[in-house]
């Protein structure tokens, strides 16, 4: 029987999920859940992985929620209905949360539909690449949920605007591939998304290790930073850091022969 998630290796710095149920869209399952859980925990203590990339199998990023076991019996700890059902939400949000904690950067590779939960997870993701079959939608308030879900209240107007995040997040409207990169939704269009976000993958492994993962962490830290100064004492730090873990030098060596 074939696994929900593939992990592989194309390269020892790069780890590949790919999210393994075709048949349903990758449509979250608690099987596949708790299977995304347990490889993002493998990575985050893996010291040789350097970039992630998440994508999915078939036709399809992720359709959401597999609205067939909206509370699997697994889940609850015992809990009744609905206290059973918040825990669910919760472990299936925490995927977002775990993905934004990561040092690696995490690249989405979408194609096809990336609907509800499934945007949710593609917006937590550090960068986006879409294929000309993607598609976007917040889908929840149109099954009566609270529009806002999967950390999207928080991922998306950081990423296009809170305007336009109002716009997607009320409306649940699809956006496809072209209207996402005019939005900043994606930052590329490939005709291969996978082999994008590989290519973009191996150009962050040619970075030093510190460089990259502490880019990441004040990247996300400066967004919610309350002044300038603020910002600029966090990349301050960050410098300084760089210097004494030698990175710094040999990266400048490296452009200085280059030259």
């Amino acid at each position: 029987m074939a696994s929900v998630l593939e992990v592989t290796r194309p390269q020892p710095e790069i780890t590949v999920l790919t999210l393994n149920r075709p048949d349903s869209l990758n449509a979250l399952s608690y099987e596949l859940v708790e299977a995304v859980h347990t490889a993002l925990d493998a990575v985050a203590a893996d010291n040789t992985c350097r970039v992630v990339v998440l994508t999915g199998a078939g036709r399809g990023f992720c359709a959401g929620l597999d609205l067939r076991t909206t509370n699997p019996e697994q889940t609850g700890g015992g809990l009744e209905f609905p206290r059973s059902g918040m825990r669910w939400q919760e472990r299936i949000a925490d995927l977002t949360a775990k993905i934004h904690r990561l040092r690696q950067p995490v690249i989405a590779a979408v194609n096809g539909v990336a609907y509800g939960g499934g945007l949710g997870i593609a917006a937590a993701c550090d960068l986006r690449v879409a294929a000309p079959s993607a598609r976007f939608c917040t889908q929840f308030i149109k099954l009566g949920l609270g529009g806002c879900d999967i950390g999207v209240s928080y991922t998306l107007p950081r990423i296009i605007g809170a305007g336009q995040a109002f716009d997607l997040i009320l409306t649940a409207r699809v956006v496809d591939a072209d209207e996402a990169l005019r939005l900043g939704l994606v930052s590329r269009l490939a005709d291969d998304a996978l082999a994008e976000a590989l290519t973009i993958a191996e150009t962050l492994c040619g970075y030093g290790r510190f460089g990259v993962e502490s880019t990441k962490q004040v990247l996300w830290a400066n967004l919610d930073a309350g002044s300038l100064e603020a910002a600029l004492h966090l990349e301050n730090r960050s410098q300084i850091l760089a210097t004494t873990s030698g990175e710094m030098r040999e990266a400048a060596a490296k452009v200085l022969r280059k030259s």
